[in-house]
């Protein structure tokens, strides 16, 4: 079965549409608990704690060298889930771990600033101005953590096999866009 890894601005419904696309699809959703699983197998829950932390609110400096144990071991629990099939992996460059594979499929969900922000405000019960804020921490926080491990820019559209502007779309339709997008021979 197929694996789906999904990429997504903070505000662009790309959580949603993992948890929607796990139910429809009885799935497995690996978010947070990938970056568990790989901390615990690494000795380095501060790391865990650290990258989960996109705002910064912690304070926390692990060294390089229990970063890169981490990424070592978010890259072999990725390849783990990959070899076992049916499940949708969220974020931690799961487009570049995963590249060349046949049988996963690679989606990033996009949408412009304002729109996240109204989501974000609207989701949270925060300003507007609190909300851009967390955006443009978050924004900042993923492109140095996917530059910093992985050399990439997340924005490049050539990652992926599939990229969904949700201003334009629900999240229902991205599922179907995405579930069609599954029917190709190569996940069969």
């Amino acid at each position: 079965m197929a694996v789906i890894t999904i990429s997504r601005q903070y505000g662009s419904l790309g959580n949603i549409i993992a948890n929607a696309l796990g139910q429809r699809l009885g799935y497995r959703v690996v978010m947070r608990e990938l970056i568990n699983q790989a901390a615990s197998a690494a000795g380095a829950p501060e790391v865990a704690l650290a990258v989960i932390d996109e705002l910064g609110l912690l304070g926390l400096s692990p060294s390089e060298e229990d970063y890169q144990a981490y990424i070592q071991a978010v890259k072999s629990v990725m390849q783990e889930l990959a070899d076992e099939g049916s499940a949708i992996i969220v974020g931690r460059g799961g487009q570049v771990v995963l590249a060349g594979r046949p049988d996963v499929l690679h989606v990033r969900t996009v949408a412009p600033v304002e729109l996240r922000v109204a989501r974000i405000a609207a989701r949270h019960h925060i300003s507007l101005p609190a909300a851009r804020a967390q955006i443009k921490t978050s924004d900042r926080q993923r492109r140095i953590f996917l530059k910093r491990f992985y050399a990439i820019d997340g924005n490049d559209p050539q990652l992926y096999d599939l990229v969904i502007n949700t201003a334009r779309m629900s999240a229902e339709t991205a599922c179907d866009l995405i579930c069609a997008a599954l029917q190709q021979e190569r996940f069969r």
